[in-house]
């Protein structure tokens, strides 16, 4: 079978097969004979690149499989896993919270987090068999995990900010106050809030002059739809961090208003980083730093060797 460089293209066709366009020449002794175009079954697999935390569930997911964490047990300590696998505690958090979702895990408030059984397990979940790493499906990926967004919102928008602080007009002034007052009015009611806290930041974007910004702004709120995020949302959102969330806005304003950059940037950074601190506050009353230490020890050998351009601090 030859290939023609011209025309050949791989198309996936299942989970398990591609479908190559190439050129075929008859098998005959000689090799002999003009080629023809035709599909052919090769037995390929679509190559996909599993985010961190997947990665980590994965290994996780398997150690329960293979009983080194069984049915009922608690899990061990997430910092003691992070050591082990050479990766941060917000990697492991999202993996654990990815557990929860399949139903691999339970997590039981200021206890810990506990091996589910078998047929607790979510049929099609976000952690069901799939190519590349054990436990991680290859057919869907709901994108980057949510402290990964926080972070890179957190550097994006703060820049996004302080531009926006020499463009923004009296008009767009009053917009950002207004969306304040629809979060604070609609506090019970988690769509209006949520409209108006992206309504908020889109337009800080919109206020820079430069649309592109504002297609960022939106791609990046949209990434919070998926599943995980909704039960980070679930765990960590309090009326106590919503009344913060109100403050941080106006103090963003307020930045906006002064046409002070600097200070809008700062504004911005302290806004988002507060948010990542406060999930981390509410996962620690969560989950206590106890747990089972025997069977995390020895996944310690699988991330032995790895270089550090791979590990995650």
């Amino acid at each position: 079978m030859t290939f023609n460089r011209a025309t050949a293209y791989i198309a996936p066709e299942s989970n398990t097969r591609l479908k190559v366009r190439a050129e075929v020449r008859p098998r005959d002794q000689t090799g002999a004979g003009p080629p023809r175009g035709g599909d052919v079954d090769v037995p390929l697999q679509v190559v996909e690149p599993v985010r961190l935390y997947r990665q980590i569930a994965g290994q996780i997911a398997t150690l329960i499989d293979s009983g080194e964490f069984t049915a009922g047990s608690r899990l061990p300590p997430e910092r003691e896993l992070a050591v082990l696998l050479g990766v941060s505690r917000t990697s492991v958090r999202e993996a654990l919270i990815s557990l929860e979702i399949a139903g691999r895990v339970e997590v039981r408030v200021g206890t810990g987090i506990f091996v589910q059984p078998r047929a607790g397990h979510r049929t099609g979940a976000a952690l069901t068999p799939g190519p590349g790493v054990a436990g991680v499906t290859g057919s869907r990926d709901e994108g980057p995990g949510p402290f990964e967004l926080l972070a890179a919102r957190r550097l994006i928008e703060g820049e996004i900010a302080a531009l926006a602080a020499r463009h923004i007009r009296k008009t767009e002034i009053a917009a950002l106050r207004d969306t304040i007052e629809r979060m604070r009015n609609h506090g019970d009611d988690f769509e209006q809030r949520d409209a108006a806290d992206r309504d908020f930041h889109v337009a800080i974007a919109d206020a820079t002059g430069n649309g592109s910004f504002a297609l960022v702004v939106h791609a990046l709120w949209e990434q919070r739809r998926g599943e995980l995020w909704t039960k980070i949302e679930q765990h960590f959102h309090t009326p106590a961090l919503r009344e913060k969330t109100l403050s941080d806005h106006a103090a963003i304003v307020a930045a906006l208003a002064a046409r002070d950059s600097a200070a809008a940037r700062t504004a911005m950074h302290r806004h988002l980083a507060r948010v990542e601190r406060e999930f981390q506050k509410k996962w620690d009353a969560i989950v206590p730093a106890t747990g089972t230490r025997s069977a995390a020890r020895r996944t310690a050998g699988a991330r032995k060797g790895k270089p550090d351009s791979q590990r995650v601090s």
